[in-house]
């Protein structure tokens, strides 16, 4: 079996094949079944992995569902990754039972529990907008950044909730937190620009150095997309208000917001200019 990428039909039912005769093994008391089982789970392939997992869900079986809970607190990486996906495909459609397996296991599991928070949000966003929040108080900074994962699929469905997340972690001490939000703020605000740039003029005027910072190459970013090569992707709206804004913002009487408003509009102003 290959170690690396995409399985074809016949290794995907020889996986089947072997699982289900290991499964078979286990249940008839047989602790082979177990050993082999468990070399299946430890393979190098995420496909292979995420096959077992998913036989091992759909199996109705209490000594499997023990086994998985083993798994998932082995030393392997690949094992505890197996675990995961045998959960995700356990509680596919109850989120709230799978959601605080992810929660704890995002530390030791990191890849499978983004590709399975990816498809949550896909199947589960009004859940996933609820149960994502706690992440925001996380001591890993890692966490807490990836808290926003999966917002860009809302940028233009709900920025009032992206901006309201990102207000809870805009003082964030952590870099990563920071590089996350400007991310996140360029994508938001190119859909929806209207809903963006009111929030980051309140922020500017009361904020601290890294809050200006942050705010500052967000906006660099979306100024820069004025006059970008591929502006024609680039909604009318779009480039109407963050236009608007610099000339607005030059003019403010808070030195915050009227020094940033300053640097965009000469950024625009020197593309006009040499365009």
């Amino acid at each position: 079996m290959k170690t690396i990428g995409r399985l074809t039909g016949k290794m995907e039912k020889e996986i089947e094949v072997e699982a289900k005769q290991s499964i078979s093994k286990i249940i008839a008391g047989n602790q082979n079944g177990k050993k082999k089982l468990t070399e299946l789970a430890k393979n190098e392939n995420y496909f292979v992995r995420k096959n077992v997992g998913k036989i091992m869900a759909y199996t109705d079986s209490k000594i499997i569902r023990e086994i998985a809970e083993e798994f998932l607190n082995s030393d392997i990486y690949a094992i505890r990754a197996t675990a995961v996906y045998y959960f995700y495909y356990l509680y596919e459609k109850e989120p709230e039972k799978l959601f605080p397996i992810l929660s704890d296991k995002y530390d030791t599991v990191r890849w499978e529990v983004e590709d399975i928070v990816n498809k949550l949000w896909e199947t589960n966003p009004e859940f996933m907008k609820k149960s994502m929040r706690s992440w925001t108080k996380s001591d890993n900074p890692e966490k807490r950044a990836f808290s926003f994962h999966g917002m860009e699929s809302l940028a233009s469905e709900d920025p009032q909730y992206v901006m309201e997340l990102i207000n809870e972690l805009i003082d964030d001490e952590s870099i990563i937190v920071q590089k996350k939000i400007t991310h996140i703020l360029t994508q938001v605000a190119r859909y929806r620009p209207a809903d963006v740039y009111p929030h980051l003029k309140e922020w500017l005027k009361t904020a601290n150095e890294k809050k200006i910072k942050t705010i500052w190459v967000s906006m660099k970013k979306l100024a820069t997309l004025l006059n970008h090569q591929g502006r024609k992707a680039n909604s009318r709206e779009f480039v109407h208000l963050t236009k608007e804004t610099i000339y607005d913002w030059k003019n403010d009487n808070n030195p915050n917001v009227a020094k940033i408003g300053e640097k965009l509009f000469h950024i625009i102003s020197r593309r006009i200019r040499y365009k």
